[in-house]
């Protein structure tokens, strides 16, 4: 626990976390950048941290906003969604498939282009999983700087591009008029929302399940939603601010990088960048032309980025969280088996040489 001639600074350096949140996210959402809240806040807040600014976000606080975009993803599922459901399992196995691709390529690529070493390269190639890839690195000996450099960077790059490419081609949703716009509901109804989301959450969290507390609270959002038992929603100045705050959780990465390091390392982020992207691509290509699926809800699911950011970034862009969510889910249990079981049996091969200690990061700063 810090002391308490700490805590005022805390407080003041999330104040202006925030504040620079809000400054990029409404400023994109302005202009009509395609999911500008999560994107600006995320991008602004990153460049100020790459500058020196102590951008942090405490813990609790992201926290209870995982739980509120929780709550949001699932009040758009509906019986119909639940339905579609009997169609994922082709698409989830091509992904388990352009997973495993992505992360073979992507660790080629670095080993043999940027001559990283093989345990360096397999862990800054891991499409997803960011914490328990950098703890690996650490634990193992791998070049921590390296490894973080380009998974931070493939995080920023996505969220930014992502909805760029998607608005370009014109795969960009409209909002859909809501269904339970004209439906009255209680000050119960939204209790009894909030409270079940609130619990699911909480116990995903006791277990350990990935991304428990936003999986948990759409869990419960939905299925009260999805079985027509409620019609609350939650406020949108308060999704808002759910989001333009997890957008600043996902920049706040950059804090404790410095130019030179950063500059190293660029061409090794946006090369293995790209061969992720050309390969996710590939199969969402391939899913998109057999499966009767929404081009942009294929593309957003294929795509190598954060899982908590991810299902942000569907939100914003009115995509189906459901089925994101899904395979988001999926890629990060199969990411995180495949990197703990390969990195552990190449270090049993051939050792890594020693690399400076590194110190770990503060808890709740890497959410993948």
């Amino acid at each position: 626990m810090p002391p308490p001639s700490a805590r005022p600074r805390e407080v003041l350096h999330a104040a202006e976390t925030l504040l620079v949140a809000a400054a990029g996210g409404i400023a994109f959402q302005v202009i009509g950048f395609p999911g500008g809240l999560v994107s600006g806040s995320m991008l602004l807040v990153a460049v100020a941290a790459f500058a020196g600014r102590p951008m942090r976000v405490p813990l609790p606080l992201a926290r209870v906003c995982f739980v509120l975009v929780g709550i949001l993803l699932g009040a758009v599922v509906t019986p119909e969604t639940l339905r579609g459901i009997a169609a994922w399992p082709m698409s989830i196995a091509i992904l388990v498939v352009s997973t495993i691709a992505m992360f073979a390529a992507t660790t080629c690529y670095l080993n043999l282009v940027h001559r990283w070493d093989p345990l360096s390269a397999l862990l800054g190639a891991s499409p997803g999983s960011m914490a328990q890839v950098l703890a690996l690195s650490s634990e193992l000996g791998a070049d921590v700087q390296g490894v973080a450099i380009v998974q931070v960077m493939r995080v920023l790059l996505i969220v930014l591009g992502l909805p760029a490419g998607l608005a370009l081609f014109g795969w960009t949703i409209a909002p859909s008029v809501s269904t339970r716009a004209g439906v009255d509901w209680s000050l119960t109804e939204l209790a009894l929302l909030v409270v079940v989301s609130t619990l699911l959450a909480i116990r995903m969290l006791r277990i350990r399940f990935p991304g428990g507390l936003l999986f948990g609270a759409m869990l419960g959002s939905g299925f009260l939603h999805g079985m027509n038992l409620i019609h609350a929603t939650l406020p949108s100045w308060v999704g808002n601010a759910a989001v333009l705050t997890l957008g600043a959780v996902a920049g706040a990465r950059f804090a404790n990088t410095s130019p030179r390091i950063l500059l190293s390392y660029l061409g090794a982020a946006f090369g293995s960048f790209a061969v992720a992207v050309a390969i996710a691509a590939s199969f969402a290509t391939l899913v998109a032309a057999l499966l009767p699926f929404r081009i942009a809800d294929v593309v957003v699911a294929f795509a190598p980025g954060a899982q908590d950011t991810m299902m942000v970034l569907a939100l914003a862009l009115h995509l189906d969280p459901i089925f994101v969510g899904a395979h988001h889910l999926t890629r990060f249990l199969v990411v995180s088996l495949a990197a703990a079981a390969a990195a552990r049996r190449l270090v049993r091969r051939t050792p890594a040489p020693p690399r400076a200690r590194w110190k770990r990061p503060r808890r709740g700063a890497f959410e993948d």
